[in-house]
C-alpha cells in the first residue's frame, strides 16, 4: 500500500515577519471602520456617583449656590417694597376719598373788579420815552368751601403786562380766609422806567383809540390751606386774568374778563 503524503505549511518567505492569530485580530482592530456619529448613552454604577463635587469642583459648586441664595432674598426683598407700595397706595387712595366725602373740597374763584391807570398818557409820548405806570388793581377771592380755610402768605406777586411787556408789579397782602368768604383785596402795582418797543407803542395807541386795551394779569401766591385744626404745607396758587379796558385812566372800565386758575403743589 502506498503511504499518504500530507501536505505541510510552507515555511516562511525569509526576510517575511510572522504573525500570531492575536496579531491578526489587532490588525484587524486598527484598521476597521470608525463607528458612525450619534448620541450615545454610558451607564455609571451608583456607587460611582458623586453626590458631593470633587474638590477641583467645590469652589465653583459654592460659588453657584451662594449666587443662588442671594438671587432668591433679592427676589423676596423686592416682593415685599412691591407690595408695601402698593397698600400704601391703597391707603392713599381711601384716605382721599374719604377726605372728598367729608370735606368737599371746591377751588377758589378768583376775579378783577376794577383797575384804575396812572402814568400812561400817551398823546406826549414818543418811541424812545420811557413811562412810569402805576395799576390800582381790585382782585376778588370767593373761598366757597364749607370747612377749609385759607391763608396767603407773604411772598407774592403781582404783574401787569401789555404782550410780552411788563408794565408794573407788585405783591398781596398776606391774611387769612376763613370758609364760606368773599374778599376783595387791593394791590397797587408799579413799574419804573418801563420802554416799550415801537411796534408795542404802535399796537398800544391803536388799542387806546379803539376803547379796547387787552392787559394780562398774572398772579402768584403761597397759600397754606387750613382742614379743622391742620395745616398744610406751602402751596403755590397761579391765576393768570386777560382783562380788558376801554381806556388807560382813573376811570377805566373793564370791558372783558377771564381768569384761570392753577396750583403748584410743591
Amino acid at each position: 500500500m502506498a503511504d499518504r503524503v500530507h501536505p505541510h505549511a510552507s515555511p516562511p518567505v525569509s526576510g517575511e515577519p510572522q504573525t500570531t492569530p492575536s496579531q491578526k485580530g489587532a490588525v484587524a482592530t486598527n484598521t476597521a471602520p470608525p463607528p458612525p456619529a450619534g448620541t450615545y448613552v454610558i451607564q455609571i454604577p451608583k456607587d460611582q456617583v458623586y453626590r458631593v463635587p470633587p474638590p477641583e469642583n467645590a469652589r465653583r459648586y459654592a460659588n453657584y449656590t451662594s449666587r443662588k441664595t442671594r438671587r432668591c432674598s433679592c427676589c423676596c426683598c423686592l416682593c415685599w417694597f412691591i407690595g408695601f407700595i402698593l397698600i400704601l397706595a391703597v391707603l392713599l387712595a381711601i384716605a382721599a376719598g374719604v377726605f372728598y366725602l367729608v370735606f368737599r373740597p371746591k377751588a377758589p374763584d378768583y376775579a378783577i373788579e376794577r383797575v384804575a391807570v396812572k402814568g400812561m398818557n400817551l398823546t406826549s409820548l414818543s418811541s424812545a420815552a420811557a413811562i412810569s405806570p402805576e395799576f390800582d388793581v381790585d382782585v376778588r377771592a370767593d373761598n366757597g368751601n364749607d370747612k377749609i380755610g385759607i391763608y396767603y402768605e407773604k411772598g407774592s406777586s403781582v404783574e401787569m403786562f401789555y404782550r410780552d411787556a411788563r408794565l408794573c408789579d407788585g405783591a398781596l397782602p398776606a391774611f387769612y380766609q376763613p370758609s364760606n368768604n368773599v374778599t376783595v383785596f387791593q394791590t397797587v402795582l408799579k413799574g419804573n422806567g418801563i420802554e416799550l418797543t415801537r411796534s408795542d407803542l404802535t399796537a398800544l395807541m391803536n388799542a387806546v383809540a379803539k376803547r379796547s386795551v387787552p392787559l394780562t394779569l398774572k398772579l402768584r401766591a403761597p397759600v397754606k390751606i387750613k382742614v379743622g385744626s391742620v395745616k398744610t404745607w406751602k402751596i403755590t396758587v397761579k391765576v393768570d386774568c386777560d382783562v380788558t379796558v376801554d381806556q388807560l385812566t382813573a376811570k377805566a372800565r373793564i370791558v372783558n374778563k377771564d381768569c384761570s386758575y392753577g396750583v403748584d403743589l410743591w
